[in-house]
């Protein structure tokens, strides 16, 4: 298997998705009584901030990459 680049986003959005399954997975078995609507605020707030350290990565990724290039053609 090839190598890839980390990308602590989509970590975020996994481990966020994870929890709210696991949420609702408590609450079916009767371990815990959760309202329908608890679960979203979570998810939502997860998955923004997922979008926003994927954003900051990107950038950070592409400014690293320019000044490599910029570096070489001189």
């Amino acid at each position: 298997m090839r190598r890839h680049e980390f990308q602590p986003g989509r970590l975020i959005a996994g481990l966020v998705l994870v929890v709210a399954g696991g949420l609702y997975l408590v609450e079916s078995t009767g371990g815990a009584d959760l309202p329908w609507f608890a679960v979203l605020p979570i998810t939502v707030g997860g998955l923004t901030l997922a979008a926003l350290i994927g954003l900051v990565t990107y950038a950070v990724r592409r400014d690293r990459r320019e000044r490599i290039t910029e570096s070489s053609d001189r």
